[in-house]
């Protein structure tokens, strides 16, 4: 009779595990199909066209930061390129194998990528997003304005604002590297602002944040 019970048990199992596997299988299979609506079929890649398409479908314009998370939740090497494999990973993650799945699946990713542990990483990550060139190390101004303000513009967005409009009438930094831009989060997070009573210069801060706070000081006398 134990015989009987333990092979029963593990017929069951085996079942079980068959039908997380066909289930889950269907589900990549539901994925793929997505994939392949805005993939270009030379290159088996969606391309800036179909990540066009995609935030048309989404209802969100391809600068929304949404997006940006998207591509981040995914590990997207290429800005404006998803590969099959990022597509996967991110969907996969998200539980999302339909459009509107996907749709509903975007405030939630929000929340996550906001969350104190999650956002320096996505920080960051956009920076590298934005490096498109072979050994690119720098971001340009402009880029760098634009960047800010859809990342950061939400939750600093003071900082932001005055940071912007020093970067624009500055003449000494024509781009901005990753230690730079990992410095503006980390005076964010820990300089009260207007007053940035803390800011100590003697401490390891970027030049160019040397520069910025002397710069609102003078602006504020």
């Amino acid at each position: 009779m134990r015989r009987s019970s333990a092979a029963s048990k593990k017929k069951s199992d085996s079942v079980t595990t068959d039908l997380f596997r066909s289930g889950s299988s269907k589900e990549m299979d539901r994925i793929d199909h997505l994939f392949n609506q805005y993939a270009n079929t030379s290159s088996n890649l969606i391309d800036p066209e179909g990540v066009e398409q995609l935030c048309s479908n989404l209802e969100v314009s391809h600068t929304d930061i949404r997006i940006l998370m998207l591509a981040w939740k995914m590990k997207a090497e290429k800005q404006g390129y998803f590969t099959q494999e990022e597509w996967r990973r991110g969907l996969k993650a998200l539980r999302a194998d339909t459009i509107n799945k996907l749709k509903k699946a975007l405030p939630e990713l929000e929340k996550e990528v906001r969350r104190q542990t999650n956002f320096a990483d996505f920080y960051a990550y956009a920076f590298r997003y934005c490096l498109t060139e072979e050994k690119q190390k720098s971001i340009d101004i402009e880029t760098i304005c634009q960047l800010l303000d859809i990342v950061m513009g939400s939750t600093f967005r003071a900082q932001v604002d005055y940071f912007v409009e020093y970067l624009k009438i500055q003449n000494d930094y024509k781009v901005i590297n990753m230690d730079q831009w990992m410095g503006f989060y980390r005076f964010c997070n820990e300089i009260s602002f207007p007053d940035m009573t803390e800011y100590n210069p003697e401490l390891a801060w970027p030049l160019v944040l040397d520069s910025f706070v002397e710069w609102i000081s003078e602006k504020q006398a």
